[in-house]
């Protein structure tokens, strides 16, 4: 039984997932930040593979993401760096990233890696579902790994339940159809979040994009299991020389 299916088994509100760039702020932060986010309480931790062109992402993580390439992170690196992380963390963690980084590395490869030191899934917004179907997912699934899909406010009923029906783990509700980051009041997408619980989906729902504060987090798991947390933690360790002091701050901030 993967750890994510623990996790949601265990908890099934409240679920706070914080996502982080690998190599940011510096290049050996990877680890530490993950640390200090499992010790601060987050139950999830989402770990970005920097790209140059990243789609979903808006202003400030795309910033994260050109920092840490920068500082030399690559995937080679980062499964490098992943190499024990288990002996220190035991909260499920998840990959996000773009697909061609990963095909350039070699897709059965990645997975192979993924699985070996321990990684629990894989978030890739640019691997369509008829790909994922006829020639990805059997290598994901192959090596145990969850794969989440993403919906959105104008992802249709059926493409939300056969999208429910490919994804493992959980399902990650898109708030608006824009990037990360983005400002958005959460009664308006309440509607939206009401209507995906009417469906009895058969994974949990954690709702990410514009999820940055207690309120946002609050309104959020109202019609869903948990949510995403991203841009604004990546903003809080910007200016920090204390990884643990920012991070256990920030999540306190979310959660009391």
């Amino acid at each position: 039984m993967s750890r994510i299916k623990n996790l949601f088994d265990s908890k099934r509100s409240r679920v706070l997932n914080v996502y982080c760039t690998a190599g940011y702020p510096a290049l050996g932060s990877t680890i530490p930040v993950m640390k200090s986010l499992q010790s601060a309480g987050a139950d999830l931790i989402e770990l970005g593979m920097p790209y140059s062109d990243p789609l979903a992402d808006g202003p400030v993580i795309q910033e994260s993401s050109a920092i840490a390439l920068a500082n030399g992170m690559t995937i080679a690196t980062l499964f490098s760096q992943l190499k024990e992380f288990r002996q220190d963390i035991h909260v499920p963690v998840i990959l996000m990233g773009y697909l061609n980084p990963v095909l350039q590395y070699g897709f059965e490869k990645f997975c192979n890696d993924a699985a070996a030191v321990g990684i629990d899934g894989l978030i890739l917004p640019d691997l369509p579902e008829y790909e994922y179907e006829t020639v990805y997912g059997p290598i994901i699934k192959k090596n145990g790994l969850d794969f989440i899909f993403l919906v959105t406010p104008e992802t249709t009923e059926d493409r939300v339940r056969k999208l429910d029906e490919l994804s493992s783990g959980f399902l990650y509700a898109v708030s608006s159809s824009s990037t990360t980051g983005s400002d958005k009041q959460m009664q308006s997408v309440e509607k939206y979040l009401t209507r995906l619980q009417s469906y009895g989906l058969r994974n949990p729902v954690l709702v990410g994009f514009g999820i940055k504060d207690k309120a946002s987090f609050d309104a959020a798991c109202v019609h869903a299991n948990g949510a995403i947390i991203g841009t604004a933690y990546i903003k809080s360790l910007e200016n920090s020389t204390d990884i643990n002091a920012a991070t256990a701050s920030f999540i306190q901030s979310v959660l009391s």
